[in-house]
């Protein structure tokens, strides 16, 4: 039976560290410049309707070091820039390829994608979610605290998609979330409650990003303003300024702590260029590690690992 990565809601927790402890394998193989082949035979598509860097390249470096083929196509270079339907587009392709990652703007098209399709369909952002991205941020955490349980993590700034996948991954793992935002930029109060829910327990929700790091292990920001955002982007700039991430702000947090960025990064507004480039940064082993990710995530859901 095939399985989906819509949302981190469609993983348990042994899912989650099945892909931990395979993404470290494979990246200590690929230090040792072992040769893998295990998808050889294998074709991955990648149908993008945003731009990308990191996520592309490393799904497309992911397959390809794994022995498989990938196919990068723009949606708009498709007929669902024309309006087939998507489970039209769902039904064939499942007779092409072996797994269909999808980076789009609404989260009801790869729904709709992965209930007609007979292969694995990854999301690979949406408007809603960007739960591969937490994936490998949570391995990256591990590397560096040795473990998520525990732990606290707090997310500074907009509660964007890659906020709400960090609820996701809360809802089913052991760790503390804070998120401080602006009061009106809040996550999705419908995804907080679900979460909320299966937790069994409030998540903590604050305005004062001061407050919220006093105790962090891990601080998270992103982006003011996400794909598509950028006509607000004169306005997000005044309501975010307080939720900057510098050293003022890690003044208040552990000396331990580290920072995280999902990137692109905008220096001088969400986060500034010395702690970017700084001792508590561990941006560009984050960056790195989506790709040992995503080898592992193709390699399970293409029932390999």
């Amino acid at each position: 039976m095939k399985k989906d990565i819509l949302t981190l809601l469609d993983l348990e927790k042994s899912d989650f560290d099945h892909l931990f402890n395979i993404t470290g394998e494979l990246k200590d193989r690929d230090k040792k410049k072992i040769t893998e082949n295990c998808l050889t035979g294998k074709t991955l598509g990648l149908i993008f309707d945003k731009p990308s860097t990191r996520t592309r390249f490393s799904f497309e470096a992911a397959m390809i070091k794994l022995g498989g083929t990938p196919i990068y196509i723009n949606a708009q270079d498709t007929q669902i820039s024309r309006s087939e339907p998507p489970k039209d587009t769902a039904r064939v392709l499942s007779r092409y390829l072996d797994i269909l990652a999808i980076r789009t703007f609404e989260q009801s098209f790869i729904e709709e994608i992965a209930s007609y399709a007979s292969i694995p369909i990854i999301n690979a952002l949406t408007d809603a979610y960007h739960p591969c991205q937490i994936l490998s941020d949570i391995f990256t955490i591990i590397e560096f605290k040795e473990t998520y349980e525990n732990l606290n993590i707090v997310w500074v700034g907009d509660g964007n998609n890659v906020a709400h996948s960090w609820v996701n991954a809360w809802a089913v793992l052991n760790f503390n979330l804070t998120i401080a935002c602006p009061e009106n930029y809040m996550p999705n109060p419908d995804i907080i409650k679900k979460a909320c829910e299966i937790k069994g327990k409030q998540i903590k929700i604050i305005n004062d990003p001061f407050e919220g790091v006093k105790e962090a292990q891990v601080i998270y920001t992103d982006a003011w303003a996400s794909m598509g955002q950028e006509k607000d982007k004169a306005e997000r700039k005044k309501a975010f300024q307080n939720f900057q991430i510098n050293s003022k702000l890690l003044k208040n947090a552990p000396k331990d702590v580290v920072v995280m960025h999902c990137l692109p990064a905008y220096r001088g507004e969400e986060i500034t260029e010395d702690v970017l480039e700084g001792n508590h940064s561990v941006v560009w082993d984050q960056a790195e590690n989506k790709m040992h990710m995503h080898k592992a995530i193709l390699k399970v859901l293409l029932g390999c690992a």
